[in-house]
């Protein structure tokens, strides 16, 4: 049976060394964000304080996200329309709805 691969399990994006790094970078610095979060808690630090750092991990992956779907959207989802791979418009209108949540 040739099943078409899943984005989520087999299929893979290959990215410029440029991309890699710069999206890791941004991954290792939320990494930091959230060990900083979790410092918080257990030295019992003010609520408040912890929302904000908190608050700020969530703008840092939502800068993430943004990048990484403009990524997408310019390489994966255009190769595919091209191809004539027009579901791909399907799983892009799921993914924002998840991102949208």
């Amino acid at each position: 049976m040739n099943e078409e691969k899943s984005c989520c399990h087999e299929k893979t994006t290959e990215r410029s060394e440029e991309q890699r790094k710069r999206l890791l970078n941004r991954l290792r610095r939320i990494e930091g964000q959230v060990r900083g979060l979790q410092a918080m808690i257990e030295h019992d630090a003010y609520c408040n304080d912890i929302l904000i750092q908190s608050s700020a991990v969530n703008a840092a992956m939502n800068s993430f996200n943004k990048e990484l779907l403009s990524n997408h959207i310019h390489s994966c989802v255009a190769r595919d329309i091209r191809e004539g791979k027009d579901e791909v418009v399907d799983e892009l209108v799921a993914t924002i709805q998840k991102l949208m949540r």
